[in-house]
């Protein structure tokens, strides 16, 4: 059987040459918790392809009406061996994890948290600021880094402007920006581009790099296939631009790009490993160490995976149950 998410061969196309082997990804719907659950638009992963370089998680949300759904309540839950990028557009969300971190997330403003072998955090918005809109991102740690400390960054990237573009870098380098943030990841791309109608622009990328662009706010065009809005287009290695134009309206993106991982993968709910047993290991004791469950004998002695947490927040969230399948590895 083919596998659809398999890695296209890297092929080399002349100079200042679109790829035009692109791949639409269309989005599905997810209820984002509470009793009214806020909708987001879920790109990766997918049956046809988990990962974007070492980008796993795409997920993008609104405008939604806050006084409507509720907005952003997602309590304390775990992660590990993945980074989580938070990115808004509109709104505010306060962010605080088990490292102790507490920040606000704003728009145009990069909050990174680094998992490593483990952290909880909660993302919760305010009643204060009426409509919430942004994307939140994740990528998977190769493994040389994904056992390590637990860390947060944040970075307000300047824009950079040519003819009809304006553009913010908060990962990577693109257009001249360079962030500075560490992702603990070599190759890889996080940035926002908004096109004013009418707009074309050829952008200068690494040939050696995946990209994947979401077409966030409505339809664009990507290497001359036409994307309709919250799909995502994505682009193999080979070529060294990429080409995008709006239509008749100003149209906003998110660009990723990143050296293929080369690594299989695990992901399952909020962890991401290399294999079914060290999901069980990470869930159980999760479970344990926030009192869902029982510890295991076999954690005893083992430090803990994810940290204290300040009192009087909601209560955290627990791990669902594994599904009765070994969980497969994916690349």
């Amino acid at each position: 059987m083919t596998n659809p998410d398999r890695r296209p061969e890297l092929e080399l196309l002349a100079p200042g040459e679109p790829c035009t082997a692109v791949q639409h990804l269309e989005p599905r719907h997810v209820p984002l918790g509470g009793p009214r659950a806020m909708t987001v638009y879920r790109t990766l992963p997918q049956r046809k392809r988990s990962l974007v370089g070492a980008w796993c998680f795409l997920d993008h949300y609104g405008p939604d009406d806050v006084s409507a759904t509720g907005g952003m309540q997602v309590p304390r839950h775990p992660h590990t061996g993945l980074a989580t990028v938070s990115w808004l557009f509109s709104g505010r969300v306060e962010h605080l994890d088990s490292g102790g971190n507490a920040a606000s997330i704003l728009p145009g403003e990069l909050n990174l948290m680094t998992a490593g072998r483990g952290i909880t955090h909660q993302e919760i918005s305010g009643p204060d600021d009426p409509v919430l809109h942004g994307v939140q991102l994740w990528y998977a740690l190769p493994d040389q880094a994904r056992f390590g400390e637990n860390g947060f960054a944040h970075y307000a990237p300047e824009p950079v402007t040519l003819p009809g573009v304006t553009a913010r870098v908060f990962l990577g380098e693109l257009l001249g920006s360079a962030s500075p943030v560490d992702t603990r990841t070599p190759g890889l791309l996080g940035a926002e581009l908004v096109l004013e109608p009418g707009a074309t622009t050829q952008l200068d990328v690494r040939s050696d790099f995946e990209h994947a662009v979401l077409a966030e706010s409505d339809t664009v065009t990507v290497n001359g296939t036409v994307l309709e809005h919250r799909s995502l287009a994505y682009i193999p290695p080979g070529a060294d631009t990429v080409a995008l134009a709006a239509g008749d309206t100003a149209v906003r993106i998110i660009l990723l790009g990143g050296i293929p991982l080369g690594e299989q993968i695990v992901m399952w709910w909020n962890f991401v490993g290399r294999d079914h047993d060290e999901i069980v290991e990470f869930r159980r004791r999760y479970q344990a160490e926030l009192g869902f469950e029982p510890a295991d004998p076999r954690d005893a002695g083992a430090p803990a995976l994810f940290g204290p947490f300040p009192a009087g927040q909601p209560r955290p969230v627990p791990a669902p149950p594994l599904p009765n399948v070994a969980l497969s590895p994916r690349e």
